[in-house]
Formats: C-alpha cells, sequence, structure tokens
C-alpha cells in the first residue's frame, strides 16, 4: 500500500511545478501506463491545445551507471547500473530527445523540466501508435517502411559520447559485455519461476559458453545509436511530416550506442503484435539496400543471433513481470516470442544454441 503522505507530497510536488511553468490552468487526465515506474498525463486547454506530463519520482529506481564505473562497482550499485538503463532519470530523456529532433527525427519537444524532481511537460505527438492504427485497419507496410527509414538515419550518424540538449547532459555508452550478459542471464533467472525448467549447473555453463562469442561480436559491433525499445507502442504515426520524421519517437531515455541489428529485432520481434516472416524479410532488405556497405551474410547472423539474445531476453523480463511483479498479462505475450525465437534458431549457424534449447526447454514450456 502507498504511504498516502508520500503521495500528498508528490502531488503537491506536481501542482508547484505546473503553476510555475506556466501550465497551472491545464486539464490533468492520466493516461494508461507501462511497465516502469511512470506515469503520464495529458495536460488539456480550453482552446484544444495539449501536452504530456511525465512523473518519474527519482526515488524509486536505482542509481544510473557512472560511465567511468567498473563492472564490479556497477553490480553493486544495483541493476540499472549493470545493465546500463537511465533508471527513468528526466535529464536522460531531454538530452536523448534533443539530439534526436537534431537529426530531423521526431521525438517530443521538451516545454518544460525539472530534472531533480523527476518532471517535465512535453509536446504531445497524440494517440496513434503504430499498433494501434494498424490494429484498426492501416496498412501496415508504410508505417514499417518509414520505422526502417528512421533507423537508417539514426544508423548513418556515429553518435556523441554526451548527449546535450534544454538544458540536460547524458552520457550515451555502449551496450557492453556487462550488460549484453545481464540481458541473455535474465532467461536462465527467471523462465523457472514462471515454466517447468529447471538448469542445472552444466546447462548454466554451456549456456555462458554458447553466448560469450556472441556478445563479442555484439560489443565489436556497437557502432550506432540505440533507441532500445523500438516497436510498434512506442511509434508513434505522424503521416503529416515528411520522411523518417512521420516517425513519432518515445520511451528512449535508455538508449546506448548498441550494434544496429538490437533496434531491428526490437521492432520486428515485437512482444505485443505479430510481425510476420514476410514483413521482417521486406524491412531487412529494406534496410540492407540503404546501406550498401555492410557484408549482406554477416549482418544477417548478427541479427539472428542478437535476436535471439533480445528474445531471450525479453522473456526473462516477462516472466520476472509475472511472477515478481504480479502482472500476469505479460504471459500472454510469450507464445509469440517462442515463434520468433524459433525462427531465429533456424540459422544453422545458430545450431549449437537449438540443440541447447530443445535439450533444456521442452514444448510445454515453450507457451
Amino acid at each position: 500500500m502507498k504511504d498516502a503522505s508520500l503521495s500528498s507530497d508528490r502531488e503537491t510536488a506536481k501542482a508547484a511545478f505546473l503553476e510555475t511553468t506556466g501550465f497551472g490552468d491545464t486539464r490533468r487526465q492520466a493516461l494508461g501506463g507501462d511497465a516502469s515506474t511512470r506515469s503520464y498525463e495529458r495536460l488539456s486547454r480550453g482552446d484544444g491545445t495539449s501536452f504530456i506530463f511525465m512523473d518519474q519520482p527519482p526515488a524509486l529506481e536505482t542509481a544510473p551507471c557512472p560511465p567511468e564505473a567498473t563492472p564490479d562497482q556497477r553490480i553493486a550499485l544495483g541493476f540499472n547500473a549493470a545493465y546500463r538503463l537511465a533508471a527513468g532519470r528526466v535529464d536522460a530523456f531531454v538530452a536523448v530527445a534533443g539530439w534526436l529532433r537534431a537529426q530531423g527525427l521526431s521525438a517530443p519537444k521538451i516545454l518544460a523540466a525539472d530534472p531533480a524532481q523527476g518532471l517535465a511537460v512535453l509536446e504531445d505527438l497524440g494517440d496513434d501508435l503504430y499498433a494501434t492504427v494498424i490494429a484498426a485497419g492501416a496498412d501496415e507496410a508504410p508505417l514499417y517502411d518509414a520505422a526502417i527509414d528512421a533507423l537508417v538515419a539514426l544508423h548513418a550518424v556515429r553518435p556523441p559520447a554526451v548527449l546535450e540538449a534544454d538544458g540536460s547532459t547524458w552520457p550515451l555508452l555502449a551496450y557492453d559485455e556487462l550488460a549484453l550478459k545481464m540481458a541473455q542471464d535474465l532467461f536462465v533467472e527467471w523462465l523457472p519461476r514462471l515454466k517447468p525448467v529447471r538448469f542445472d549447473d552444466a546447462a548454466l555453463a554451456s549456456w555462458e559458453t554458447l553466448w560469450a562469442p556472441i556478445r563479442a561480436r555484439a560489443e565489436a559491433g556497437a557502432s550506432v545509436f540505440c533507441h532500445r525499445d523500438y516497436h510498434a507502442e512506442n511509434l508513434i504515426w505522424l503521416p503529416q511530416r515528411q520522411g523518417p520524421a512521420r516517425v513519432g519517437l518515445l520511451d528512449f531515455q535508455d538508449a546506448v550506442v548498441a550494434h544496429p541489428a538490437w533496434d531491428l529485432s526490437m521492432l520486428l520481434h515485437d512482444a505485443r503484435r505479430d510481425v510476420s516472416a514476410d514483413r521482417a524479410q521486406a524491412c531487412l532488405e529494406r534496410y540492407l539496400s540503404a546501406r550498401p556497405e555492410l557484408d549482406r551474410e554477416t549482418f544477417l547472423a548478427d541479427f539472428h543471433a542478437l535476436g535471439l539474445l533480445n528474445i531471450a531476453r525479453i522473456l526473462g523480463i516477462f516472466a520476472r513481470l509475472v511472477t515478481r511483479d504480479g502482472k500476469p498479462r505479460y504471459a500472454s505475450f510469450m507464445p509469440r516470442l517462442w515463434t520468433y525465437l524459433d525462427a531465429c534458431l533456424a540459422d544453422p549457424a545458430l545450431a549449437d544454441l537449438k540443440a541447447w534449447f530443445d535439450d533444456h526447454v521442452p514444448a510445454e514450456a515453450r507457451s
């Protein structure tokens, strides 16, 4: 149960922030949340203008990763630092948003922010999430084409080590060995708490041996801005804009420098909606056509390997959300992820990992 005094204090701080930043006259409407500790409201004025109010209480998260922290120091600081998450920090959101807009992409403008309090007022990009408009009958092809074009635009630029915008700075760290290992190990840590599987010491040792060279490839290929949560519920369709700017971007504060296959996996291995094999192939072809400097065979091998790691990571996260956090709806997304996982394992180069899954995760657990 929430402490009523803490809730009251937070509400007082939010009201004061809105008043001092010129938004005290707006009507506030709560919006649906996600799996994070953030919450959002839509602010509306009588003239029809609207804004988004972000609330991220800093005390609800462990510390983010200091740029110079060693792996042991990161582990001691907690999951956010070890995994190189932004801990919901508003200054991360502000700095990343500004950099994305400077690249000609559609991240929300920051209209007011107090990072120390974890509060910000943002441009309202509307409600036309990719997932929503496609479910309502829109042709998905131009939306996915635009999403690929936005990634091509992002991947054409080597991002700086530190992002700066609107009075905030934030380090853009690499998706490195430790973060990747933590990502892969979410699967073996949390799946046994939900499914009828058990991983003994030999299985865990084999798991680590099989993933080590893939992590090395991922870290060596970390060269582009990575949104890290690039999927149909974080993309807004803005057809009135031009080119890659037609893709409205949300939930990018955990950005890192990573292998270009990572965000492609997030888009094409979408846990919340089916992305057909044909659509995925069309997207990969569009991406590769736009980047002829890439070796096709090498890139597709990396896409399958890192896609597999990403899918295993999400399965682990969803198992944790169900068992630890009491959010059973995430179990309904897992069968789709198993389908994607099998598609990646069809790559002959991943035969050893396929054998591991076949040996240790029986069919009755893949549901």
